[in-house]
C-alpha cells in the first residue's frame, strides 16, 4: 500500500496530497480508497482522522481531514461560509480565448439511464462562482488555475466545458476522455483562517502526469 504525503500537520488538521485514483469514500461496488490508509494517517493518535470535503476520485492534490469531532465541526462550517481558500490547477484540452475572468454559472444535477449522472448549467440550480486564470500553455493546451468560491460537485469541470467551451483533459464525463489517463485537476493548495491558531496553510506539488503533459511546474 502506498504511503499518503502529508502536506501540513498539527493537532487538529491533516492536509494530505490525495493521489489520483483513490476515492475519498468506499466505491459501491467495493476496492481500494482512503479509509485503508487512516491506520497510517493517525500519527500516533487513537482516533482516526475524517475528511471534512470531498475531491473526485481522478483529482490529485490537498484534502483536509480533522482529527477530532470538535474540529470537524469547525472545519465544516468554514467551508459552509466559504472560508476556506482554495487553488486548483487543470489541464484544459485547449487554449481559451482569454487570459481570464469568473465564471457565474448556476449549476444543476441531471440524471439518465444512458449516460449516468453528470452536472449542467441550469438558472434554476445552485449558484457557483470560480475566478480563474491561464499560467501557461504548451502543447496546444492550457494549465490553469482555478479559485472556486462555491464547492458544487463537478464544479469545475462543468465551469471549464460551459465557461470555457473547452473541457478539462482527459475528462470521460464533460470531455472525451483522451490524451491523459484521467481528468487533468490537481487541487495545488488550501488555506484556512482560525481564530486562536496559525491559519492552515497547504501546498500539493504538481503530480508527475501534469509533466508528461507539458507541464512540469504551476
Amino acid at each position: 500500500m502506498q504511503d499518503i504525503p502529508i502536506v501540513y500537520e498539527d493537532a487538529e488538521a491533516l492536509v494530505i496530497d490525495k493521489p489520483a485514483g483513490l476515492p475519498v469514500d468506499r466505491p459501491r461496488k467495493g476496492g481500494p480508497c482512503l479509509e485503508d490508509h487512516f491506520e497510517q494517517l493517525r500519527l500516533g493518535f487513537q482516533r482516526d482522522p475524517v475528511p471534512v470535503h470531498r475531491l473526485d476520485t481522478d483529482t490529485s492534490g490537498c484534502l483536509l481531514l480533522a482529527r477530532n469531532p470538535k474540529a470537524l465541526k469547525r472545519f465544516g462550517h468554514a467551508f459552509e461560509e466559504r472560508r476556506v481558500g482554495k487553488r486548483y490547477l487543470g489541464i484544459l484540452a485547449g487554449i481559451p480565448g482569454e487570459e481570464e475572468g469568473t465564471i457565474d454559472f448556476a449549476l444543476s444535477k441531471i440524471s439518465s439511464a444512458e449516460k449516468g449522472w453528470r452536472m449542467i448549467a441550469a438558472k434554476k440550480g445552485k449558484p457557483s462562482v470560480t475566478h480563474w486564470r491561464v499560467v501557461a500553455m504548451a502543447e496546444g493546451r492550457a494549465l490553469v488555475e482555478f479559485r472556486p468560491e462555491t464547492g458544487r460537485t463537478h464544479q469545475i469541470r462543468i465551469h471549464a466545458l460551459s465557461g470555457l467551451g473547452i473541457p478539462l483533459l482527459g475528462d470521460p464525463v464533460y470531455g472525451d476522455g483522451k490524451g491523459a489517463p484521467r481528468t487533468m485537476l490537481h487541487a495545488a493548495g488550501l488555506t484556512m483562517q482560525r481564530e486562536k491558531k496559525p491559519a492552515i496553510e497547504a501546498v500539493a506539488p504538481l503530480p508527475a502526469d501534469f509533466a508528461a503533459a507539458g507541464f512540469p511546474e504551476g
